[in-house]
């Protein structure tokens, strides 16, 4: 079982509101599914936003090319043509020993 980061928010009254009362209706499960949906509903409403997200942590080298197409849901082949569009280099294979073993454990974790 793979263990999910951790992220803490504030939200405005009405919002948490909504959240407990759909937890509470057995709309969603737990307080965290409630917000996964909202979230994943949102990016796939708004697919430049996801877009920028992806090429916003590949060119900031958080995550690999691969990556970078999952999370913005294009084809790994269509990425380079969107990022070169966004004025991003691509970066071909690993700069260093760190870059290489980053790249594998990205590798082991999507497995």
């Amino acid at each position: 079982m793979r263990i999910m980061p951790r992220t803490t928010s504030t939200l405005p009254d009405d919002l948490h509101q909504l959240i407990e009362g759909s937890v509470d209706a057995g709309v969603f499960e737990n307080k965290s599914d409630a917000i996964r949906h909202a979230l994943r509903d949102y990016f796939e409403e708004h697919g430049d936003a996801r877009l920028a997200a992806a090429v916003h942590l590949y060119d900031n080298d958080e995550i690999s090319l691969g990556k970078t197409a999952r999370l913005a849901g294009v084809s790994r082949f269509d990425m380079p043509d969107l990022l070169r569009e966004h004025g991003v280099e691509i970066k071909l294979g690993p700069e260093d020993m760190e870059d290489a073993q980053r790249e594998i454990d990205v590798a082991r974790d999507l497995e």
